[in-house]
């Protein structure tokens, strides 16, 4: 069975840094494409960054450029999203979610056919 958790969200505040986990089981990242994706209040959901089953990555959010970055552990069947320099506006429930039987990246949700149950990140002071 195919699945994807999520893990390492939080309260932070303005100015830090958190690391989310996407664990996947049931599949190997090599034949998937992963994305992650976020939801604010009131919000339409979005997607921020992407990487291929070649590692290739991709950044669809000029809101998060040069402070998100996304990367994975073959090893442990992992993919990271690391968030620096978070602002207030960061604050939503993301998302990772996989792509299957893909080689490229997508900003859609379209084609995603399996998706974690989220994880909250707050930031405030």
């Amino acid at each position: 069975q195919l699945q994807l958790v999520e893990s390492g969200g939080g309260l932070v505040q303005p100015g830090g840094s958190l690391r989310l986990s996407c664990a996947a089981s049931g599949f190997t990242l090599d034949y998937y494409v992963i994305g992650w994706f976020r939801q604010a209040p009131g919000k339409e959901r979005e997607g921020i960054l992407c990487i291929s089953s070649s590692g290739g990555s991709a950044n669809y959010a000029d809101s998060v450029k040069g402070r998100f970055t996304i990367s994975r552990d073959v090893a442990k069947n992992t993919v990271y999203l690391q968030m620096n320099s978070l602002k207030p506006e960061d604050t939503a429930v993301y998302y990772c979610a996989a792509r299957p039987r893909q080689y490229y990246c997508s900003r859609y949700e379209g084609g995603y056919d399996y998706w974690g149950q989220g994880t909250q990140v707050t930031v405030s002071s």
